[in-house]
């Protein structure tokens, strides 16, 4: 659907009533091949392409989505959206975007896309390969398969007030599933990764021997007594820890007042060796475009700068809620209102990789999985069930489960340090992170 089209829609809504139209256009083709114990078990493949449209009368706003983009599709969908603006309730904050704050220019190229398409037969061989290579390592006695996908997705949108942007990209994923042990004694592990070029995705072999490895890293695994040790997030979920620092500095969070970061603007949370960037420019970035879901252009922030807080996440409402200005971070699908999100974070590197931390904390637990976490929002209290590996001396010892960990954020964030090794593993990427002296809840 080019541009042309979408401001046929655009303008059929000012037609029907509307003040101010905002049309998204979603293209996304897929295949994915699932294998098990050497067989074939899923093919899967999705074309799809749906229309958004979003409309305000005065401080009324509506938006609907739908998949058929015929002439007649169109009609219906401008029609019902622009009848349910007419019935909505008013906002003070709604609106398109700063007309002065709008990405302008050609779209400048992140090298997102790769020209590969690969065929079924083509996928299966990579999963087959990265199953067998799981099934070879030493104490693994069965899998839960492997799988390889492609995608390719392109998204467009136009504004009434002359907005036209597109962008578009690839995925190339390749994951396993390994199981260790026998009976109870059963354990899993898993590793996968997702990158916009086939040639920047590690090896099908690589992918399968870690699976296999963290399956049988963690047979034998022991429960512990309740204790306040040294904890280390490893580097592949350590983000996880970071997710409700996103949710917190959000600003429909911060405008509603359930944020328990909402008085720190400004404010030195971490330590001045932590900085965490959001980039949406890097080059083969899974989280890279040229402007935010309301067509603002977006740039490079350090949302934390040598530990200080410098920013919330800003839509355009929830910026004139604030009497701020958007940053940028503007997120929509099809249907509903823009929300906020980043685009590429990354947690800059320290100087101990994780060896180095554990030297560091001397004994603890290093986390490699992490279940169920529970966060207070207004006040930051947060626990997450874990299981992992002992450490003592600075050198594994042996594997624990069903344990918790738990804190407050801001005491936590306070005494994070970040590790070494950095790995590019998508659009939220952080090193290990030694937290000292955090609650573990065991037998």
């Amino acid at each position: 659907m080019d541009e042309n089209l979408l401001n046929e829609v655009a303008a059929s809504a000012l037609a029907a009533g509307a003040d101010a139209a905002e049309i998204a256009f979603a293209e996304r083709q897929s295949l994915s091949v699932t294998v098990r114990l050497g067989e074939l078990e899923e093919v899967e493949r999705e074309e799809s392409r749906d229309l958004g449209v979003r409309v305000l009368i005065g401080k009324r706003q509506a938006s609907v989505s739908g998949s058929d983009i015929s002439p007649e599709g169109r009609r219906k969908l401008v029609e019902r959206v622009v009848a349910m603006a007419r019935l909505a309730a008013e906002d003070p904050w709604v609106g398109l975007a700063p007309r002065d704050r709008l990405a302008k220019g050609p779209a400048p190229d992140f090298d997102l896309r790769d020209p590969t398409e690969p065929g079924p037969e083509f996928l299966e061989e990579r999963a087959r390969a990265a199953e067998a290579a799981a099934r070879a390592v030493a104490g693994v006695t069965n899998s839960n398969g492997a799988s390889a996908s492609w995608s390719s997705s392109a998204w467009r949108l136009v504004t009434t007030d002359g907005f036209y942007g597109a962008h578009s990209g690839t995925a190339f994923s390749l994951s396993a599933q390994a199981i260790a042990g026998e009976g109870a004694a059963m354990e899993q592990g898993g590793e996968g990764r997702a990158t916009r070029w086939l040639e920047d995705l590690p090896t099908p072999e690589a992918i399968g021997a870690e699976a296999g490895r963290r399956a049988v890293a963690a047979l034998g695994a022991r429960k512990i007594p309740s204790t306040t040790a040294a904890v280390i997030f490893e580097n592949r979920l350590s983000g996880s820890l970071l997710g409700p620092l996103l949710g917190a500095i959000a600003g429909p969070a911060v405008a509603r007042g359930v944020s328990f970061l909402k008085d720190r603007l400004g404010s030195a949370l971490f330590s001045k060796a932590v900085t965490l960037t959001d980039d949406p420019h890097r080059l083969r970035g899974m989280g890279s475009s040229p402007f935010d879901d309301e067509g603002v252009a977006n740039h490079l922030t350090n949302i934390i700068d040598e530990g200080v807080l410098t920013t919330w996440l800003l839509n355009s409402a929830t910026a004139r809620q604030l009497g701020m200005e958007t940053t940028g971070h503007a997120s929509r699908g099809l249907a509903g209102p823009p929300g906020v999100s980043a685009s590429n974070l990354t947690l800059q590197a320290g100087t101990l990789d994780q060896a180095g931390l554990m030297r560091e904390a001397g004994s603890g637990v290093l986390i490699t999985s992490m279940f169920g976490p529970s966060l207070n929002s207004n006040t930051g209290d947060w626990s997450v069930g874990c299981s992992g590996q002992w450490f003592e001396n600075g050198e594994l010892a042996y594997p624990v489960t069903e344990i918790t960990v738990a804190g407050n954020l801001i005491d936590i964030y306070a005494r994070l340090i970040p590790g070494a090794d950095l790995v590019r593993r998508g659009s939220a990427d952080t090193p290990s992170i030694l937290v000292d002296g955090l609650a573990i809840a065991g037998k």
